[in-house]
């Protein structure tokens, strides 16, 4: 069999999904996200705050990777990382990015695209001290993406910052950056068995948010 028939023959949406009524929507989508999202949850969705964070590198080549949402408040849709990361260094090259959840439980994607922005140092380094030990540890190790020539290299890293957070443990990252998106459009998509799938976007219009149905 070849890959191509084993693709098709996976069934898609062959589960009980919800509703989606776009007339009874409110606002403002970041409302809608939160009423998602918990719903999400509710539905035993497995890690409903993990999202893929798309951004462009140098080159104009798209680049892409998972995370886990922070927060989403006036300021935005956030996510934390080290400023000298890949996704760090291509932020601050091109402040723009976009954000996917998936759902597959419920059938759901919500779609963010906008701007990018670090916050505050003090965001960021609490956002850092709120972190579990072990991420701490590893964050405070790590030169993330970067070539790592030997293993050991990694191990005695993650020894020398265990006893750095061990001596003090309110020690922050100089790199642990909270970002956040404002968006300028967020999709909810809704999947349908028959292929009805049930699109709104939310697209921005100065202070205000427009409404349009998409097709599918």
């Amino acid at each position: 069999m070849s890959i191509r028939d084993l693709l098709r023959g996976q069934p898609v949406f062959a589960r009980p999904l919800p509703s989606f009524v776009p007339d009874e929507t409110p606002d403002h989508p970041d409302a809608l996200f939160v009423a998602w999202l918990g719903e999400a949850i509710a539905a035993g969705v497995v890690e409903p705050h993990a999202m893929t964070l798309s951004t462009v590198d140098a080159d104009g080549l798209p680049d892409a990777r998972v995370l886990i949402l922070k927060d989403v408040d006036d300021r935005g849709w956030q996510f934390a990382t080290s400023a000298t990361s890949a996704k760090g260094r291509q932020i601050a090259a091109r402040p723009a990015a976009a954000l996917g959840f998936y759902w597959r439980e419920q059938g759901r994607q919500v779609r963010v695209r906008g701007t990018v922005a670090a916050l505050d140092p003090q965001t960021s380094a609490d956002d850092f001290r709120a972190r579990p030990d072990d991420s701490r540890v590893a964050s405070l190790a790590s030169t993330q993406s970067e070539v790592l020539p030997d293993p050991a290299d990694l191990e005695r890293a993650l020894t020398a910052s265990a006893a750095t957070i061990a001596a003090d443990p309110d020690t922050p990252s100089p790199d642990h950056t909270v970002y956040a998106v404002t968006p300028v459009a967020v999709e909810f998509w809704q999947g349908d068995a028959t292929r009805r799938h049930v699109r709104l976007r939310y697209r921005r219009d100065g202070d205000v948010w427009q409404k349009e149905l998409l097709w599918p």
